[in-house]
Order: C-alpha cells, then structure tokens, then sequence
C-alpha cells in the first residue's frame, strides 16, 4: 500500500499534467489544486485538503514550484498565511466551507483590522467598540496601517465588547464583510509614493453574530492565533539559496563593481542571509503542521533588519544612481510589498520599502520583547494596568 508521500506526489503530478496553470490562470489552477485536496493537505477532505500530515505540504509545495507554479501565498498573504488557519481554528462549519476555497483562489482578498491610532504597539488596548443587540454587533471605530484594506472583501476584526473587563479579556473576533455598509478606507501615502496600507473607518457597521470567531470577550486567544501564524507566514517565506535581496546586492556589485571592502561587506551579507534562510525553513516547518514555535519571531525580527542592511549596501554601491527615484504618483498596489518579491521595481524603491520591515507585522522593540520573555524566559516588563478596567485605564 502506497505511503502518504506517494499518494500525495501522484496526486501533485496528475495537477501539474492535466490542468496548465499559464492556459487557465492562476485562480482557476488553484481551485483545483484546493478541491484535490493539495491546498491544505492537512485540512479534512472537502476544505482544501486529504486529512494528511501537515508535513507534507512542504511536497506539494515543493512540485508546484519545481513546475513555475507561483505559490497561492502570493495572490493573498494575508489570507492564506493568517485568515485560513484562524477560521480553520475558530470558525464553524459553515464559514470553513464558505471562506477557505476563494481565499485559497486569490479570489477573495483578505486583510487585518486590529491596530489603531491609539492601539499600535499595544494592540489589547485598542477602543473599537462592538455592542450586541440580539444576533447583531452595531460595530463603531477606527483601524490604521490595514495592508489591502483597499482590495478586500474580507477582514479579520478585532474589537473591544467589554469596556469594563481587562483590557485582555474584553475583546471580540468578527469577521468582517468590506463592502458593508459603513465601512470606509482611505489611503495612506507612502514614502514610495505607493499606498498599500490604509485607514478604515467604521461607522455603525452591523455585523451578524454568525461572523464571529471564538466566544465573547475571548477575542485575545484568537488574535494569538492570527498574530503567531502572521509572524511565522512572514518568517517562514522561504526563499532560494542567494534568491531576495541578497540576490539583488550580488547583482548590484557584479554591475557597479566596488573595492573589496565592499566585497567583504558583501560576504558578511551574504553569510547572514544563508543563516537566515536555514532558519526559515524551520519555521515554515512548524507553520505546515499548524504550530508555529519561535522561529518565526526570530525570522521576523532578523530579516526586517537584514533586509533593510542589504538595501542600504545595493544602494551605496550604486552611488549617485542610487539616489534617483523617479516616480512618486501615488499608486494602490494589488499586493503587499512585503510579499511582492516577484514584481517589478527599483533597488531605491526596494530600500525605501525596506523602511517599513521593522515596523509591519510587530515592530522589532515588540518583536525583542517577545523573544525575552515567552522564549528566553526573561522577566516581564511592568504592566501597572494588567488587572485594571479597559475604561479605567488612562487614555493619551
């Protein structure tokens, strides 16, 4: 009897053989791949996946490559790395088969409304309110930096239902229709002259208790959810060996030239990123198995850094051509420049982008905060409003 790698490497191979992803697009490529059960090998049939193990993604995923397949995280990040095992976690029956194959598709993009003007860093402290009248939350508030707000039809929303409890315990999960009424995203401009992030505005949206995840007032526990899965989506991006942006800085030298010092800085780069990749590819390990450990904070932490050191090397090198930036229009990009490796753009517009990295996705303080405590078992830092009322708490 077939082993569980072979039955999901013939299936794999009949994907490849029977349906051409560049003749029938990559939406249409990736239902199939979803109703043949090689989206989420591990999901049930029927949601993506064969009731297999986790590991055997990495198979999958490794063919579709090997056949020029570009990966369904890169239609919908933000869905695919942290909406689809928050709803698999969470969600009822009904949202799984509802939800999971159009997010899967690239279809149906998602985004995530927790941070706030007054609710970065600290994200429980965040004053959304959601306030329930029978089946219906009649939800009021504001959301900012939300990445492809400005393209989704989904949103994963995080709100306060319980002024008068801990700031922790008074939150509620929904998820969010974009297109409801009430609901208003406006761009913000970057420094690329690009707006991928936005501010949404929320005015007296009413949101059907069905589209909530987890119980009342245990919003936190699936926040955690999506935060870990989001941290170990962005660690464990795995790139080829000399692929990224350590790719674009060899390149750079081998174009421009420089004195070996440069070279020796280019070695030292290089070394990082090969260390950083190995890394990765742990935490994408324990990401397919729906358990993601500390090596996607880690990976977070360190590429965001990495990343920005390699651009500023691409662009010194470069000299005076590095300075120039051409076009500052404003633009609405379909995907997150984080995760758009593949498109288009310039080394400055990369090292400008790279500006961002050690903010989105946990700034790198809460990102060392994080590893301290919950990883090297470092005492927390004081909290004097740990135990007190949200509404008690002092505000500005």
């Amino acid at each position: 009897m077939p082993d569980q790698v072979q039955v999901v490497q013939a299936a794999t191979s009949r994907l490849i053989d029977e349906v051409d992803h560049q003749a029938v697009g990559g939406a249409t490529f990736r239902g199939e791949q979803y109703d043949r059960g090689l989206a989420f090998v591990h999901h049930p049939v029927g949601l993506g996946g064969l009731g297999l193990s986790p590991n055997l993604q990495g198979v999958i995923d490794e063919m579709l490559a090997e056949a020029k397949v570009p990966p369904a995280f890169a239609s919908n990040p933000i869905g695919v790395g942290m909406a689809a095992p928050t709803v698999m976690t969470y969600g009822s029956a009904t949202l799984q088969e509802r939800l999971l194959r159009p997010l899967f598709t690239g279809e149906e993009i998602w985004c995530q409304l927790f941070s706030e003007p007054g609710a970065g860093s600290d994200v429980a402290s965040l004053a959304t309110r959601a306030i329930q009248d029978g089946d219906e939350w009649t939800i009021t508030g504001q959301k900012v930096w939300t990445t492809l707000a400005h393209v989704a039809r989904w949103g994963m929303l995080l709100t306060r239902s319980d002024p008068d409890a801990p700031k922790h315990r008074g939150l509620t999960y929904f998820i969010l229709d974009m297109q409801a009424p009430g609901v208003e995203v406006r761009p913000l401009r970057q420094i690329t002259g690009e707006a991928e992030f936005n501010e949404v505005y929320l005015s007296d949206v009413q949101v059907p208790d069905t589209m909530r995840l987890g119980d009342i007032g245990k919003g936190w526990s699936v926040a955690i959810t999506t935060l870990m899965n989001e941290r170990a989506s962005i660690g464990g991006l795995v790139l080829p060996r000399g692929g990224g942006a350590i790719g674009e800085a060899i390149e750079s030298y081998r174009s421009f030239g420089a004195p070996q010092e440069s070279l020796d800085q280019l070695m030292q780069l290089w070394c990082s990123a090969e260390a950083l990749r190995l890394t990765s590819l742990r935490a994408a390990a324990q990401r397919i198995q729906g358990n993601p450990g500390p090596e996607g904070s880690v990976v977070k932490l360190a590429s965001a850094e990495l990343n920005q050191r390699i651009y500023e090397y691409c662009v010194d090198i470069q000299r005076d051509l590095g300075l120039l930036y051409p076009d500052y229009t404003m633009r609405r990009p379909a995907l997150a420049g984080v995760h758009a490796e593949s498109l288009e753009r310039t080394t400055t517009q990369a090292f400008l982008r790279s500006r961002a990295n050690t903010i989105e996705g946990g700034t790198s303080e809460v990102m060392r905060n994080i590893l301290g405590e919950r990883v090297l078992g470092l005492p927390a830092e004081p909290r004097a409003d740990k135990d007190l009322p949200w509404s008690q708490i002092p505000k500005g």
